[in-house]
């Protein structure tokens, strides 16, 4: 089960908003679910911070063990997992629905299929969206910046995950893009 191999690997020890990095992803994979997401997405959300973010630098494997990661998840969901860990936020977020993508850990640039936008739109607003509802002062601190960015997103996110962020950040994406 790959909740016992998350916690093996230490994340009901690594604190995070709302508890433990285990809880978040937890929660991130239920979210995910409560989207309607397809199986390979939900199992990404529940393993998305394995090789660490742009913003959260603890991780649970080094990239030299995807292979490892591909062997318990399937090839399809470890690929999301890099694909959401190897974005460079600053040079990604802006131009993530139709322009280049910079890979954080290669430098390469590139542009990626319109399914990996999606996904990795789909984990961002999973991922966000469970750490303000969680943290109150992370809410007070990036709630506008996260609107603002979710909102550049609507048009790769599922109805399902823009009614969440309109419930959870308010109605201004709703107008925005």
């Amino acid at each position: 089960m790959i909740v016992d191999y998350i916690r093996m690997l230490g994340a009901d020890r690594i604190e995070h908003p709302g508890g433990t990095l285990l809880a978040h992803l937890t929660r991130v994979e239920a979210l995910l679910d409560s989207w309607g997401a397809r199986p390979t997405l939900r199992t990404a959300g529940l393993c998305h911070a394995f090789y660490g973010t742009d913003g959260f630098a603890p991780r649970l494997l080094p990239l030299d063990r995807r292979a490892e990661l591909a062997g318990r998840i399937g090839v399809d969901a470890e690929r999301i997992v890099y694909f959401y860990a190897s974005c460079d936020r600053a040079a990604g977020h802006p131009t993530l629905v139709d322009g280049p993508f910079r890979d954080r850990f290669t430098g390469r640039t590139y542009l990626p299929a319109e399914a990996e936008r999606r996904d990795f739109a789909e984990l961002t607003a999973a991922n966000e969206l469970d750490i303000v509802r969680v943290d109150p002062e992370a809410r007070d601190r990036y709630g506008a910046g996260l609107r603002d960015l979710l909102a550049g997103f609507r048009p790769l996110l599922s109805t399902a995950a823009r009614d969440e962020c309109d419930r959870v950040l308010g109605d201004r994406a709703a107008h925005t893009g």
